[in-house]
């Protein structure tokens, strides 16, 4: 059964794009084994991230994610068993959102900036199918590998 999730989180310390592409480079060696897909966002200190995949991989995942101390106040925004996935073609894809049009992220929240604690999970995904729509999402996809 194939299952989505989304969630939101904070950095403990800010991370350099250097950690960002650590993060990306691991997410994209561990993913293909294990079924999963998605796509990663950040901005700041901010993250939010989907994961696609079988329930229990998913699952276990998250649960690492949730006892990750390099992250805190992680909220859970969004589950759902899906029929089919919506960021199949993305072992991890990447949206740095400091270089998407403010205008973008005005559209889905108060305030032109990332903060998934400010608006539903439902909004968060509608975000998301944007920023794809848009080819805002970057990084590594399955036709590069």
């Amino acid at each position: 059964m194939l299952v989505r999730l989304l969630y939101a989180s904070r950095a403990e310390t800010p991370l350099s794009s250097a950690q960002i592409d650590a993060i990306l480079a691991r997410s994209r060696s561990f993913n293909p084994d294990h079924g999963i897909t998605g796509v990663l966002c950040y901005s700041g200190d901010l993250f939010m991230q989907v994961l696609e995949g079988g329930r229990d991989e998913v699952n276990k995942l998250y649960a690492e994610i949730v006892r990750d101390p390099r992250h805190h106040d992680v909220l859970l925004l969004d589950y759902a068993e899906i029929s089919e996935r919506r960021f199949a073609g993305w072992t991890m894809g990447r949206v740095n959102l400091a270089r998407v049009n403010p205008s973008v992220l005005l559209k889905y929240s108060e305030k032109p900036r990332l903060d998934p604690y400010a608006i539903s999970g439902r909004v968060a995904l509608a975000l998301l199918e944007e920023l794809i729509s848009t080819a805002a999402v970057i990084g590594r996809h399955e036709s590069e590998l």
